[in-house]
């Protein structure tokens, strides 16, 4: 019926397995020919209850595959979850594409790169522009909130009230605050309203005391609505008075919705031709006048303004090595299923014998692929519903809507989709090799693989080897950056410092020299606590607060010039002793310029660069313009350090500092300033500085509770975030390379055992025996180092954001994970090429 019968014997097992699980292999050939789709699907799970079987039959194999698969895919699903829920789902507001963050960027100026505007932006934008179909103006931070005995800072923020109709919002109860609410309501979130509250509908219609007096509370706003950040608790109607407008008064957050059909493009255009009639129409001192010549409008979508540009390089980052990752562990079940097909020759021989299509052969091959994904990818998403809580707990604050990442149905229908491909991926090749099969293999036993055969597994291994390595050299490029960063010097100490606030509100606190009084008292309290050496204030203190910028002018610049940009900062007691702050020049304040009307200022070392070049900055008068008491003199007391304010792998800023009462006593007031207290016992002041606040000021929220050493921390944990998981990733990468190129090696040598057996029979060595196998492993692995160098040259630009004092291609740093790609390839090679050189030629011919 089939032929000639084809010279050699059988393999007994391999024909008894091959009409076991084929059954009648011609009828079933026939009646895939004529019957219909039902027909062809009853085959196929013929075939899954067969293959299902076999691997069965195979544990060990079965749990291997099963085991790579589900660690790759589980962390692709759980990055894609994270990255879908922060990245690419939209935000839940109306027509969420139109929305857009308006800022400013004023090339040539001592500004940022782009910057925040001020009311008077938003009043022109609202009242000229024709793309817009709505702008509000808001800004953020904390504040007080009572409500019967509790009393906290919360995160809140004082939008004008166009905000809720701009991104198209309505409370869950309650209603939004209209212009006659004037600045006398709030609106609360979902969050404060079940916390705080309880859900109690009645809470609308009542009032609290926020921020500097009582407000009515007239709306909850549903769960979804987070903005500015996740951790708003509530929103302060903010109307902006025409009255009270000052020109350039920067730093306020601008949102719009453009209309339909507009384009960031065409609106930044329109933008920046409307804030050029800004002067003409508010006024405003020179240093504005220019600061307009100089400014351009920059548009872009508001969910990139809300998780930046770290965030969303980082995030993407991750997913594209969790990819590698995957892609890698696909290669290594591709190799491990073409090592099965080939010992399962004489099997796959007898069925094609025996009437088998290649089609059929093909299609039992992906169902055994099948099999081995589908329990891989529920046991993905399993690991990944347990681990992902983890890292999300890890994860750096200030990420958007993390707290609405969870394993959604979005996950699993991606996680099946990404099964199914798999499943594709590593059993095609072996499929299509299954289908050549033919009666020649049967002759050999399966034992003897083509040169074509192994090349490809090679290419596999070489593959592997590539992408392994660019991730590796990504990996050590970030270590690198954490490592300098963290050695960085940033112009004060962290070690045994406590910082907190407290915000009193008392009948008697009503302008400069009160306040100051308050605190200087409040300092020698805690001096007398055990163990502290020092007690100082600040405004902003580093690390957690950012500075305000003013525009300042020496006595050779004129205002028509708009000055230089420095931040501002307010201070008094110990302050630049107990930070470490180096003093220059001259002094630091006295308690008497605390509370007394005065001109002093200290400024940082940068500042007497920029203003007196070629002369010492002690004794040098310098004038600052502020908004309500207009352009005011000041005479440098002190020069300290320059310090990284805000972010370690930010340039050192140049600061002003001037003392708590200024000559302005009426308006220069600072109400809840950090303190710094130097103490040994930095991590166990708490509930002692809390007591002494309930002493003074009972009625007072204590917030902002930290260690130096722990902002520096927080300071870093994007970036550590970031190095840490990609190290883990690159770590399981390289793991599954080298057993790649030892699976491949092992296969070499159980293939041709009695080509060694031979070899040393007629007197090859060990030595030259583990030699050849070690030389075969190491020209697979320098080809995919090679071919990983060009990778990495190539992607690791996508890394310049996250790096601090590293270049992305740095050549010393190639070589060394060049260096360890190789050492660890020789490792993997060593153990077959043992193995190879142990070989009995008598017992290898023998069994042979």
């Amino acid at each position: 019926m089939f032929g000639r019968r084809p010279q050699g014997d059988f393999d007994e097992e391999a024909e008894h397995d091959a009409r076991r699980n084929s059954g009648n292999v011609a009828a079933a050939r026939d009646r895939s020919h004529h019957a219909p789709a039902s027909a062809w699907l009853e085959g196929f799970g013929r075939d899954l209850r067969h293959a299902w079987s076999a691997l069965l039959r195979t544990p060990s194999f079965l749990v291997t595959c099963v085991g790579t698969l589900a660690l790759a895919i589980g962390a692709v699903a759980g990055m894609f979850s994270v990255v879908n829920s922060v990245l690419v789902r939209p935000l839940p507001f109306r027509d969420p594409d139109r929305l857009v963050a308006v800022m400013g960027t004023a090339p040539g100026s001592d500004l940022p790169e782009r910057f925040d505007l001020s009311a008077d932006f938003y009043v022109q934008y609202k009242e000229r522009s024709k793309l817009l179909d709505g702008i509000a103006l808001l800004s953020s931070g904390t504040s007080t909130l009572r409500a019967d005995t509790r009393v906290e800072r919360v995160p809140m923020a004082w939008p004008t009230i166009d905000l809720f109709e701009t991104f198209g919002v309505r409370p869950q109860l309650g209603r939004l605050p209209v212009a006659e609410d004037g600045d006398q309501v709030v609106v609360i979130s979902d969050r404060l309203w079940t916390s705080w509250f309880g859900r109690d509908p009645s809470v609308v219609g009542r009032s609290y005391f926020v921020s500097d007096g009582m407000k009515e509370v007239i709306g909850v706003m549903p769960p979804e609505f987070r903005y500015p950040s996740d951790e708003t608790m509530l929103w302060v109607a903010n109307p902006v008075r025409l009255e009270d407008l000052r020109p350039g008064q920067l730093g306020a957050v601008v949102v719009g919705r453009m209309k339909p059909g507009v384009t960031a493009e065409q609106l930044s255009a329109e933008l920046t031709t409307l804030s050029k009639q800004l002067p003409a129409r508010f006024g405003g001192p020179p240093s504005y006048a220019r600061l307009i010549e100089q400014h351009r409008a920059r548009v872009e979508p508001l969910l990139e303004r809300m998780v930046g540009r770290t965030a969303r390089t980082s995030l993407w980052l991750l997913l594209g090595a969790v990819c590698v990752a995957l892609v890698i562990a696909c290669a290594n079940v591709t190799n491990l299923f073409l090592v099965r097909a080939e010992r399962r020759a004489p099997e796959l021989g007898v069925r094609r014998a025996l009437g088998a299509s290649p089609g059929q052969l093909v299609r039992f091959q992906l169902a055994e692929a099948l099999l081995v994904a589908l329990p891989a990818g529920l046991l993905a998403i399993a690991l990944s519903a347990a681990t992902l809580p983890l890292f999300l707990a890890a994860a750096p604050r200030g990420i958007p809507r993390l707290g609405a990442v969870r394993l959604d149905l979005a996950t699993v229908a991606a996680t099946f989709v990404l099964v199914l491909l798999t499943a594709l991926v590593c059993g095609a090749v072996p499929a299509l090799r299954a289908s050549s099969a033919n009666l020649s293999s049967m002759r050999d036993g399966g034992r003897t693989a083509t040169a074509r055969r192994h090349g490809f597994r090679n290419a596999l291994v070489v593959g592997q080897t590539a992408l392994a390595l660019t991730l590796l050299i990504g990996a050590a490029l970030l270590l690198q950056s954490f490592s300098r960063l963290r050695n960085v010097d940033p112009g004060y100490e962290t070690d045994g410092i406590y910082t907190f606030q407290f915000a009193p509100d008392q009948p008697h606190l009503t302008d400069g020299p009160a306040w100051g009084r308050l605190h200087l008292a409040f300092m020698d309290q805690l001096r007398a606590l055990p163990g502290v050496t020092g007690v100082g204030l600040v405004n902003n203190i580093p690390l957690d607060e950012g500075t305000p910028m003013g525009s300042f002018f020496s006595d050779a610049m004129p205002e028509a010039d708009g000055g230089a940009r420095f931040g501002m900062n307010f201070t008094a007691g110990d302050y630049f002793r107990v930070m470490g702050i180096s003093l220059q020049e001259g002094r630091t304040f006295t308690n008497e310029e605390a509370f007394t009307p005065n001109s002093s200022v200290i400024v940082s070392r940068s500042v007497v660069r920029k203003l007196w070049p070629n002369a010492s900055g002690l004794g040098q008068r310098l004038r600052v313009a502020t908004p309500r008491d207009g352009v005011l003199p000041f005479t440098v007391v002190g020069v300290v350090e320059d310090v990284k304010q805000d972010d370690w792998r930010e340039a050192a800023e140049a600061v002003v500092y001037f003392p708590l009462t200024g000559p302005a006593p009426g308006t220069w007031q600072m109400g809840s300033p950090a303190y710094a207290v130097k103490s040994s016992r930095a991590d166990a002041l708490r509930d002692e500085v809390r007591e002494l606040v309930r002493q003074v000021a009972p009625e007072a929220p204590v917030y902002r509770e930290y260690t130096m050493e722990f902002l520096a921390r927080r300071s870093t944990t994007e970036l550590s975030f970031t190095m840490l998981t990609f190290a883990v990733v690159s770590g399981l990468t390289l793991l599954l390379a080298a057993v790649g190129l030892y699976g491949v090696l092992s296969s070499v040598v159980a293939g041709r055992t009695r080509e060694i057996g031979v070899r040393m029979a007629l007197g090859a060595t060990p030595r030259a025996v583990r030699r050849q196998v070690v030389g075969q492993g190491t020209r697979v692995v320098l080809v995919g180092v090679a071919i990983g160098l060009v990778a990495a040259f190539a992607s690791t630009r996508f890394l310049t954001a996250l790096l601090y004092e590293v270049e992305a291609v740095e050549p010393g740093l190639f070589a060394l994970t060049s260096g360890l790609m190789v050492v660890i390839g020789l490792a993997a090679s060593y153990l077959p090429a043992r193995r190879a050189s142990s070989v009995d030629p008598v017992v290898s011919l023998r069994s042979d």
